[in-house]
């Protein structure tokens, strides 16, 4: 499909990719439920379909042409991708302070965050995939999500967080986790201050089980991946490329 609808800052993030990122896609709507609320994602296919799944977890704006440009390239490596929705068809915040009070919602119930997460990850497993078969990932409020998910104990293939909140618990939930995670956060992020990130780590190493690693990248700020003021280039290559080589290792494609 072309990208055209995109605007141009995620359109340059899809053809500066290399080419392994440029596979044929289809992409469709996915409607779908948590208890009595409607959400509505999309799903991006690679050209043939594909026996691995990741499922994508939109940033505080909700879902949107960032995480599309994010599914589009991870569905050219060969995946197919669902981007889920946390907040619910129609509830796509514009500004910031709608954008700060809508993801507000789910940092003070966290049950609730981790129950939308579910829903998404349920949809591809209905679909066939095996748990094992599906890596989790999010951006910014999205990787929170993702690294909640994490806390529920679901078996994934991996979970991946890009400069997502780092929310330590008290007591420790990281028994609960069963599924390696793969943490990249900014050395600059005022969201993800050295003490949250040292207070996240430790919590991981209650459990000697967890299989973790955190990339901690200079000069980079909140949303480091994102085209805007806080867009750090190098920060974006080095952490898209340690995601890669995760996929790579733990959801290979045949």
């Amino acid at each position: 499909m072309s990208i055209d609808s995109l605007p141009q800052p995620f359109q340059h993030l899809l053809t500066t990719a290399s080419p392994r990122h440029h596979r044929p896609i289809t992409i469709e709507d996915v409607e779908y439920r948590h208890g009595e609320t409607p959400l509505r994602g999309f799903l991006v296919e690679p050209e043939g379909g594909s026996s691995k799944a990741v499922l994508v977890f939109h940033a505080w704006m909700g879902p949107g042409p960032y995480v599309e440009a994010r599914a589009r390239m991870i569905a050219g490596l060969g995946y197919t991708v669902l981007a889920g929705d946390v907040y619910g068809d129609g509830v796509r915040p514009t500004t910031v302070d709608e954008m700060r009070a809508e993801s507000q919602k789910y940092y003070a119930d966290l049950p609730l965050m981790r129950g939308r997460a579910q829903a998404a990850f349920d949809v591809l497993t209905a679909r066939g995939f095996a748990p094992e078969d599906i890596l989790v990932i999010g951006y910014c409020f999205g990787g929170t999500v993702a690294l909640e998910h994490a806390r529920t104990g679901q078996r994934s293939a991996g979970v991946v967080s890009f400069h997502g909140r780092l929310l330590a618990q008290d007591p420790p939930q990281a028994d609960r986790i069963a599924a390696p995670l793969l943490i990249l956060t900014g050395g600059s992020d005022p969201i993800a201050p050295d003490e949250d990130v040292k207070a996240f780590a430790d919590e991981l190493r209650a459990n000697p089980a967890v299989d973790w690693q955190i990339s901690v990248y200079s000069g980079a700020l909140h949303a480091f991946t994102v085209p805007g003021d806080m867009y750090h280039e190098k920060a974006d290559a080095r952490s898209w490329k340690a995601f890669v080589d995760f996929a790579d290792e733990v959801a290979p494609l045949g």
